[in-house]
């Protein structure tokens, strides 16, 4: 075990679009020196699965996202152009990119956070943290190499991501095999999990996911894959984002961008019957008290099937107090910290990112999760100040 015995003013753990955030914005702050753990540095899920997705954010608010605090403003400037916010800056601006491009600007912010003064990075993954009784946390890495590192800081900063949710179909049916989101939401990687022999896939789900997993499937069947079929299981309408007078209702819950206008154009029912994609995919429309018999009944004869229905937090470090007993914690979405179960604060313990957004309430009392690059920075720059 390799022991760094510097005390940290803040241990960042992940290195996501979240990660990339809160470590702008505490440098912003003059916070420092700060650990930055994370498995690869590679700008986590959005490169890793999701570069070829079109992205539901317009192409200005990623370039707001990269000029948004002064240690950003300074890695764009010491980058020899083009890079890769050079070609954002191209691109029209009040429309959506492939996350490819929103990628390569995390990968350009995270290679100058890297080098960034202050700023200490350590490829691996947080395994636990122990708050001592000064207020401290005593936290453990588990490096790449296998070795194991310590670390003190005043700060554990959780920006720990979230994966696809999958849940156990109320029904086993033999021959039936998952399809993984991720695959499903790539073009690339889905032309190669497919046979083209016969195939039906099932789409579960109403998301925006499940309506761009959809326009895949539908791309495929329609070209390459003819003997492709979709079910699409479904218990809700569709729901769309509307832009409001100065706000935009179902903002993180509704359809956006590209897959709205396909799904208006080929989904809804006055267009379904006579849209091309009424060829290839078969719509199963059912109520939550009907899901075992419609299942039972509409899987059968499926080879796969993929869910769209929503993430799951990542696993986390195990927390502990100077006593060796699990903390448990509640998150607390309009601060970004965590109480314990008697209602007090647990110190130096954050959240930010898709594991732990913010929780915004609409004009009309809606309330949703603030999900994306923008919405990270804008709850970032509100309560990043109070992480004290």
């Amino acid at each position: 075990m390799s022991v760094h015995r510097t005390k940290y003013a803040a241990v960042v753990c992940g290195g996501g679009p979240a990660g990339i955030t809160v470590l702008g914005n505490l440098l912003e702050r003059k916070v420092g020196p700060v650990l930055w753990v994370d498995d690869l540095f590679e700008a986590g899920r959005v490169n890793k699965a999701y570069r070829e997705v079109p992205s539901n954010t317009k192409v200005k608010l990623f370039v707001d996202f990269a000029e948004a605090v002064s240690p950003f403003q300074k890695i764009l400037k010491e980058t020899p152009s083009p890079h890769a916010v050079d070609y954002l800056r191209g691109l029209p601006q009040d429309t959506g990119c492939d996350l490819g491009y929103a990628a390569d600007m995390c990968l350009l912010l995270t290679e100058g956070l890297k080098k960034a003064p202050g700023v200490e990075a350590r490829q691996g993954r947080v395994t636990d943290a122990v708050l001592s009784e000064t207020n401290d946390w005593v936290v453990n890495v588990k490096l790449s190499s296998g070795e194991t590192s310590k670390a003190i800081s005043s700060r554990v900063i959780l920006c720990t991501g979230s994966s696809p949710t999958n849940q156990q179909l109320p029904v086993s049916i033999s021959d039936l095999s998952p399809l993984e989101l991720d695959h499903a939401l790539s073009p690339t990687l889905l032309a190669k999990s497919l046979p083209k022999e016969s195939t039906t896939v099932a789409v579960i789900g109403a998301s925006h996911s499940a309506v761009l997993v959809l326009i895949n499937l539908y791309n495929l069947a329609s070209t390459t894959h003819p003997d492709l079929k979709i079910k699409w299981f479904t218990r809700h309408p569709l729901r769309y984002a509307e832009f409001m007078e100065g706000w935009i209702k179902r903002d993180n819950t509704g359809l956006k961008g590209a897959a709205a206008a396909w799904a208006k154009e080929n989904l809804e029912p006055a267009k379904f019957g006579s849209s091309p994609v009424s060829r290839f995919i078969q719509k199963i429309a059912y109520e939550k008290e009907n899901e075992t018999r419609t299942y039972e009944q509409e899987l059968a004869g499926c080879n796969r099937y993929v869910q769209a229905i929503g993430y799951t937090r990542d696993p986390l470090p195990g927390l502990k107090d100077a006593a060796g007993s699990d903390i448990t914690y509640n998150y607390q979405p309009d601060t970004g910290s965590f109480k314990n179960v008697d209602g007090k604060q647990i110190p130096g313990l954050f959240g930010a990112g898709i594991a732990w957004p913010e929780r915004v309430t609409d004009p009309e009392g809606s309330v949703e999760w603030a999900v994306g690059f923008w919405k990270f920075m804008r709850y970032a720059k509100r309560v990043v100040p109070d992480w004290n």
